[in-house]
């Protein structure tokens, strides 16, 4: 997997929170005339869901773009990921703008901001590609928990880029990142485990995690991940390959 290039793919974030959702769209607009940012912005997701409201994309957009210059910062990567998918109609692929409004929630702090902005980078779309910042990025959203940025953080370790090759640390953000259901990252750690990069040489261990990726995964990657479960298998005992089985059946997401 190239870096972030799944973790760019839009998924359309399609929650209401809780307490806003349980409100009247009356009350919700009227907060949202008077400028409350996250108004705005929950107004906006209930257009665009046609959630206690006749769906209208054009009013989303409109209220979206009030709450992110208001400076919520959820409004704010919502719309640069609109702008770098050409959802809803704010424009094809602009990337400049892509940049302007991720950088402003990632500077908020904002993880899944922080490691879409790392991607950007590490792709140069409308920056100059920068594997340095692109890493610096991937850990201020890795060390907030953001499994994915801890993925790619890993990948950074291991591929060298931006970072210093380290094995050690590569599978250690992969376990990060692992333990929270990331399957890239749990492929990735089994196949570390499987070769002893990084980390003690374990079939066991490569097995469970290279067996949860494979079930969790579907298509080519489904594929991929299963031939090297079984390829780490051929290596084993039919009692080692058991007990890789139990604890891929006890396995649990840790958050």
């Amino acid at each position: 997997m190239t870096l972030r290039t799944i973790a760019l793919a839009f998924t359309g974030l399609v929650f209401v929170a809780q307490s806003w959702a349980q409100q009247p769209i009356d009350q919700v607009r009227v907060k949202a005339e008077q400028g409350d940012a996250k108004a705005e912005y929950e107004l906006a997701r209930a257009y665009e869901l046609g959630d206690r409201i006749k769906q209208d994309w054009t009013e989303a957009i409109r209220w979206l773009r009030s709450s992110a210059e208001h400076g919520y910062a959820e409004a704010q990567a919502e719309l640069g990921e609109r702008y770098l998918h050409d959802y809803m109609g704010v424009g094809t692929h602009n990337y400049a703008l892509v940049v302007e409004w991720l950088s402003k929630a990632a500077n908020q702090g904002l993880a899944h901001a922080q490691a879409d902005l790392g991607a950007i980078y590490a792709r140069g779309e409308a920056v100059q590609q920068d594997y340095a910042e692109s890493a610096r990025w991937y850990r201020r959203a890795a060390d907030q928990g953001d499994a994915v940025a801890q993925f790619l953080l890993g990948a950074a370790y291991e591929e060298g880029q931006g970072v210093l090759q380290d094995f050690s640390e590569a599978a250690s953000w992969y376990r990060k990142s692992a333990e929270q259901g990331e399957v890239g990252a749990q492929y990735s750690l089994g196949r570390m485990l499987s070769l002893g990069q990084g980390v003690p040489k374990d079939y066991v261990q490569a097995h469970m995690w290279m067996n949860l990726a494979a079930s969790r995964s579907n298509g080519e990657t489904q594929k991929k991940y299963a031939a090297s479960r079984d390829l780490v298998a051929s290596q084993m005992t039919q009692e080692e390959i058991a007990e890789a089985q139990r604890l891929a059946r006890g396995w649990k997401v840790v958050k």
